[in-house]
């Protein structure tokens, strides 16, 4: 590969590392929240939760444009303080984490929804606290299920397109990520220049994919 190539591959791996580290908390806090409580109004909020996993990226990718546009709710305030988001690496960072949220928050439920509560009520009668019981007997139980959380949400991270360009372009060496970068082969130089950047991604998601599901079938065990 040239250095414009390993220049996308490296900040596809800097953008979905950033994404994951954004994501992996929200999705642990609401996939254990929502697999562990029930509530009237429970299904509307798992439902806007999951809601980028079926919306057209590129809708997302506008939403996120009129929220973090310059003339957006927090867009002007993040101008304000220097930290821009539309046109930027940080733009790749939030599309991409709106993005994978659903899976990790999928996958961190359906790990929380496998725990035996048994477990937790017996911490509970020999006074453990609710946080006590979280941290040592329930995260133990689901890491598995949680460590593929995060390799999903790596793997959808990497991946993104639709909602990247629209919040952050097509800029060489600050927004264009692997898929974009097969974006733009494809239009400056058709389809026979980008194999090898196609086979690449074929590969991260085929390892991503494998490896997410060696974790969630231990988890299950």
């Amino acid at each position: 590969m040239d250095a414009a190539e390993w220049q996308a591959l490296g900040l596809s791996a800097i953008v979905g590392l950033a994404a994951v580290a954004c994501v992996l908390p929200a999705a642990v806090a609401c996939g254990y929240f929502l697999a562990t409580r029930s509530f009237r109004g429970k299904t509307l909020i798992e439902t806007v939760l999951v809601l980028p996993l079926v919306l057209p990226p590129v809708v997302t990718g506008y939403a996120l444009l009129v929220l973090f546009g310059r003339r957006g709710p927090l867009g002007g305030v993040l101008d304000a303080i220097g930290l821009p988001i539309v046109f930027t690496w940080r733009g790749c960072v939030v599309a991409s984490a709106v993005m994978a949220f659903p899976l990790a928050y999928r996958a961190c439920r359906t790990a929380f929804e496998g725990v035996d509560r048994r477990f937790g009520a017996i911490a509970r009668t020999l006074g453990a606290g609710r946080l006590d019981v979280f941290v040592h007997v329930t995260l133990p139980m689901a890491w598995h299920g949680l460590v593929a959380a995060a390799i999903l949400a790596f793997a959808r991270s990497v991946g993104e397109f639709g909602a990247t360009i629209i919040l952050a372009g097509n800029v060489e060496g600050q927004t264009r990520t692997l898929p974009v970068a097969v974006f733009q082969e494809i239009q400056s130089r058709g389809a026979e220049g980008v194999w090898r950047l196609a086979l690449l991604c074929v590969a991260l998601a085929t390892g991503a994919l494998v490896a997410s599901e060696a974790f969630a079938r231990r988890s299950r065990r």
